[in-house]
């Protein structure tokens, strides 16, 4: 039995403050359903003067916070919160709307110097971000079960398996821009953030068992004080099925047809998908018709897209076919840093030596420490290390390569003696 497995199997860890005592939990072992918050659903704020009630409740309350977000993935252009979700000792829970109050830097500053726990941090911070909310402090509840050799990480089983309760299931892939929101989902939202705190401090008492919590908080703190991400650089590139497209000439059509589809879901604030299919695109690229009659005939072009659409459309892809061949996009622009492990053999035998070792060497410390490679060490980070190793490739060159690229100190203390090992052994 894995040391998280004993966890989950730890009544201890089974009780929350707000749930039923030990003594209800049911003789079978069965998770007990949690079907609503403690106090009820509370009213969702939509005023400034609701907001300001909130945040001086919060800013009274006592202990870390629970914070979640909702937002409208699919449905929506771009990953605005369209729900916020909070809750603390002394303050209860509160649901907030970012359409009513778009501003939540009151809130934010509020909050400042508290502990705010997360589920997947990195997802809900951008968004959260954008309304002036930032943690100086985090604990990430997906992260920490990671970091303790869980194996399925999402907030229910995680809920389930460490402190025996059931969430409601079914609305995490809803259209959250609905106004006025069903009570349904309300429940749903309010009690994503019921047992957070409880979550939390069980985590907090496994991670410590097992000797990594300064490993999880090395990793929250690096999460916190991230930067932004910067945009991406030619996004088209990420069309799905762009593998197919292979000419210059296609990737063109894919790069004005992104674009121009990108303008439109801005527009109507709707999800680019909803617009045109990534699928379409790449249609349209490999066969570049050369009028709307042509463009009629490829999937996803069909008879329920009005004329005014695909003349739209066709636009882009004549702007493609107009374009000098030194205005073309370049095939498989290669980003900054080591060429893909697969030509590694051919491009340079010596480093490919070197990855495999290092890579069997993580895999098996990773194993031996149950928690998963990546979290270990970043595979684009073991990649970087042996395409380019440091000289000399001793402890504390490795060490300071790996810190270059990132890595925490936990990491470095770790994987360097692997990396170091392997770089050596195959000079």
């Amino acid at each position: 039995m894995t040391d998280a497995q004993e966890t989950a199997a730890d009544t201890a860890l089974r009780t929350t403050g707000g749930g039923p005592p030990d003594d209800d939990v049911p003789a079978n072992g069965l998770p007990i359903p949690l079907l609503e918050p403690r106090e009820g659903i509370p009213p969702v704020v939509e005023t400034e003067d609701a907001l300001a009630e909130v945040i001086a409740a919060f800013a009274a309350g006592t202990g870390p916070v629970a914070v979640d977000a909702e937002r409208a993935s699919g449905y929506r252009y771009g990953q605005r919160a369209y729900l916020v979700q909070l809750r603390r000792e002394g303050a209860g829970t509160a649901l907030i709307d970012p359409v009513g109050c778009p501003d939540l830097s009151g809130l934010g500053e509020a909050l400042s110097g508290t502990e705010w726990i997360l589920h997947a941090a990195t997802q809900d911070l951008p968004c959260l971000r954008d309304i002036g909310m930032l943690p100086t402090s985090l604990f990430d509840t997906e992260l920490a079960g990671r970091l303790a050799g869980f194996p399925r990480v999402g907030l229910g089983a995680m809920v389930e398996s460490v402190l025996g309760y059931a969430l409601e299931k079914g609305h995490s892939a809803v259209d959250w821009s609905t106004r006025p929101l069903p009570e349904p989902w309300l429940r749903y939202a309010a009690l994503d953030v019921e047992l957070l705190v409880d979550l939390r401090d069980a985590l907090e008492k496994e991670l410590d068992r097992q000797g990594k919590l300064e490993w999880a908080h090395q990793e929250f703190d690096a999460i916190a004080s991230a930067p932004p991400a910067p945009p991406r650089k030619d996004p088209w590139r990420r069309t799905s099925g762009m593998h197919k497209v292979r000419r210059r000439r296609q990737m063109a059509v894919v790069r004005e047809l992104w674009t121009a589809r990108d303008k439109v879901a801005q527009r109507r604030d709707v999800s680019p998908g909803k617009v045109l299919s990534d699928a379409a695109i790449v249609e349209a690229a490999l066969a570049v018709p050369v009028n709307v009659a042509a463009l009629t005939t490829l999937p996803g072009f069909g008879n329920r897209m009005g004329r005014r659409q695909l003349e739209q459309w066709q636009a882009a892809v004549d702007r493609a076919r107009a374009l000098p061949e030194s205005e073309l996009p370049q095939p498989g622009a290669q980003v900054a840093g080591p060429p893909p492990p697969r030509a590694w053999a051919d491009k340079d035998p010596v480093a490919a030596a070197r990855l495999a070792a290092a890579r069997t060497a993580v895999s098996a410390l990773a194993e031996e420490l149950n928690l998963p490679q990546e979290n270990l060490i970043t595979p684009d980070t073991v990649r970087r290390v042996c395409w380019e190793p440091p000289s000399p490739a001793d402890a504390d060159g490795v060490a300071a390569a790996l810190a270059g690229h990132g890595a925490r100190p936990w990491q470095v203390g770790l994987v360097t003696p692997l990396l170091v090992e392997a770089l050596t052994a195959t000079a």
